[in-house]
């Protein structure tokens, strides 16, 4: 059955985007069965699925089943590389990281949860694993509530109703009426402070990284355990240096976006 009425939607494209998907930590490797259910496919679709994306380079093969490739590495490298994310905040995430001593990361809105777009850790231990595309409920994050804060409630109210793709269960359930009131408080501060909401142990402070226009295009934070990191450290000398970088950040990529666009004249005749 299609999941989507509009005649231009590709259902062959979403299930492979699905199966694709399915791969999770902790589940490198999967049979057909597995996939299938996991992608809620019939199996014969899941096999011609499983096969289409091995001839392309995607999956492998193998005894215990199937599993992806490094070639998957391109789908989310190309939308880094698109935006020049990882060119542009580097340096700043790695001047932050020896300034406080903590991990640092970049993430931005993907529905109802935020995606790790840029991020230097500092090996901690940690609740959560973090990489480059981990995704976590937004309302449950700092990244997510400076994030949540940027839209219109009109916006907001359509991102919420959105379900969470993070499989991740928070340690809070934070309720509509609480997060307007923090969202409220972080437009009028410009930062948010997050104590163990998503899981425990887990403290961060997050600022916006904004455009040209002045418009939030991501998020920047300092994360920290909280056994080790008071929240009165975070605000006092994490805070100044956080809001620093993400200026310097913002400044970049108001100047990367307003780079001349050099254009290659086509032969005529």
């Amino acid at each position: 059955m299609r999941r989507d009425a509009d005649p231009n939607f590709i259902e062959a494209l979403a299930r492979g985007l699905d199966v694709l998907r399915g791969f999770q930590p902790g589940r490198p490797c999967m049979t057909l069965s597995e996939v299938a259910a996991q992608a809620g496919l019939a199996r014969p679709t899941a096999r011609r699925v499983l096969i289409t994306l091995q001839q392309l380079g995607y999956l492998r093969s193998e005894q215990a089943g199937y599993s992806l490739t490094p070639r998957v590495l391109e789908l989310g490298m190309a939308y880094v590389g698109s935006h020049n994310l990882w060119e542009l905040a580097e340096p700043h995430l790695r001047s932050l990281v020896a300034q406080t001593g903590e991990s640092c990361s970049i993430a931005q809105l993907d529905g109802s949860d935020v995606v790790y777009v840029a991020r230097v850790a500092m090996p901690k231990l940690v609740a959560l694993a973090v990489t480059i595309g981990t995704r976590f409920p937004a309302a449950q994050t700092s990244l997510g509530k400076v994030l949540l804060a940027a839209l219109d409630t009109q916006e907001l109210d359509r991102v919420l109703a959105t379900p969470s793709r993070s499989g991740i269960e928070p340690s809070h359930r934070t309720e509509r009426d609480e997060l307007d009131e923090v969202l409220r408080n972080v437009r009028a501060k410009g930062w948010v402070v997050t104590d163990q909401e998503l899981a425990p142990g887990i403290r961060s402070i997050a600022a916006p990284i904004r455009n040209g226009q002045g418009r939030t295009v991501a998020a920047l934070n300092v994360n920290a355990h909280a056994a080790e990191t008071p929240i009165e450290h975070l605000v006092e000398h994490h805070l100044p240096l956080l809001l620093r970088t993400a200026s310097a950040i913002s400044a970049d990529w108001a100047a990367w976006e307003a780079r001349p666009i050099a254009t290659v004249a086509q032969p005529t005749g």
